[in-house]
């Protein structure tokens, strides 16, 4: 199910929920700032192990900023 509000010029609107579309932004701008590590970017690391691991590393060197 799509959570993203409607255009303003559509003629049939659909229901938004705004609570899950704000746990939907925080998701995304979560992995825009993941992205900005070019290893986690890239998707550098060959097993998804090791990936994890740098996406881990990424995330609290994010978290400790």
């Amino acid at each position: 199910l799509a959570v993203i509000p409607n255009n303003p010029s559509r003629a049939k609107k659909h229901p938004l929920d705004q609570q899950l579309y704000a746990q939907r932004h925080l998701v995304e701008c979560c992995i825009r700032k993941l992205k900005q590590f070019r290893r986690v970017a890239t998707r550098f690391e060959k097993t998804a192990r090791n990936y994890l691991a740098v996406v881990t590393l990424a995330a609290t060197v994010l978290w400790l900023r």
